[in-house]
């Protein structure tokens, strides 16, 4: 099994071998699968220098042979303060959302944006957002966006954790149907959504072969549940699981875990993008390996109806 390492962006002072990375290259590029490239960044309230970083990362996967690229939550900004976050908010017809329409166009790869602050349907009135992860294909049309439905209201004192994701933002209406893109069928999911395994296997009924979790977890709860979560939604579900990320301080109030990881469907990690740089790993999607797990395990035709696991509850 081939496992990606992290490839760093030009900004790390960690050397990489010249003749590792030409095997990478050719065989990404030359690969007979599908491969996608799931990234980590470190965002900032800078939003330019946030596309500029974005921008690069992309033009890097593209060149390296993806046909999908994964950008983590956040990816526009991460503000420093709820005033700050809502004064930078746009809606999807502002020029975020456009530049990288016009990215994807350019480059011809799908996009994964894994979550941008998007003004609600009465901002005028009571300036709230959504947390929305949008699906932009190689022709920079937007074929799907989901809007993150669990927020992340946590205090841990002990950690040094307090956020409240509600004093902002409006949480989604509706789960989303998979995507079906050039590496299969995508289920899209943000962050917080990682812990509840009722979104993972209500989207993999509807015939999700890749679940998708950008994020950007805290420091303290990503060493604790950040790859345990991420192999646990892959193993019981029997997909491949991709989560980009946000690593490091992205002011001085917050800073994130990083660890950008790609999971298979039997669980096993194939690729971690570490806890220290921006970079992106590549990743082939193997699905007739799905199909086989699927096949030689089948969970999902053990599985018992709805009613059987409510059944305790009429008692």
């Amino acid at each position: 099994m081939f496992r990606s390492r992290c490839i760093l962006t030009a900004s790390s002072h960690l050397f990489l071998s010249s003749v590792w990375r030409t095997q990478l290259l050719n065989r990404m590029s030359s690969s007979p699968l599908p491969v996608a490239a799931v990234c980590q960044m470190t965002a900032t309230p800078d939003k330019e220098a946030n596309l500029s970083v974005c921008n690069n990362l992309v033009e890097e996967a593209k060149q390296k042979g993806a046909s999908m690229v994964f950008l983590p939550e956040g990816f526009d900004y991460i503000g420093s303060s709820r005033e700050e976050t809502l004064s930078l908010s746009e809606s999807l017809e502002g020029e975020t959302v456009s530049r990288f329409t016009d990215i994807a166009r350019k480059l011809e790869v799908w996009l994964s944006l894994g979550g941008f602050h998007e003004r609600g349907p009465n901002w005028e009135t009571d300036k709230r957002i959504y947390n929305s992860h949008i699906i932009i294909n190689d022709k920079g049309d937007i074929v799907s966006i989901y809007r993150k439905a669990h927020l992340f209201d946590v205090e841990l004192p002990e950690k040094g954790v307090s956020l409240k994701e509600s004093a902002s933002t409006i949480p989604g209406p509706s789960l989303i149907a998979p995507v079906q893109t050039p590496i299969g069928k995508v289920g899209l999911g943000i962050c917080y959504d990682l812990r509840f395994p009722e979104l993972s296997l209500a989207l993999q009924r509807q015939g999700a072969e890749i679940l998708t979790y950008p994020s950007a977890f805290t420091v303290a709860t990503g060493a604790a549940h950040w790859e345990t979560l991420l192999r646990a939604r892959a193993i019981e579900t029997q997909c491949f699981v991709l989560a980009a990320a946000q690593v490091g301080p992205h002011h001085d109030k917050r800073s994130s875990y990083g660890h950008a990881l790609a999971v298979d469907p039997w669980g096993e990690v194939l690729g971690d993008c570490g806890a220290e740089q921006p970079g992106l790993i590549m990743v082939e999607i193997h699905l007739e390996k799905l199909r086989n797990t699927r096949r030689n395990m089948p969970v999902q035709e053990h599985r018992r109806n709805t009613d059987f696991y409510h059944s305790l509850e009429k008692t």
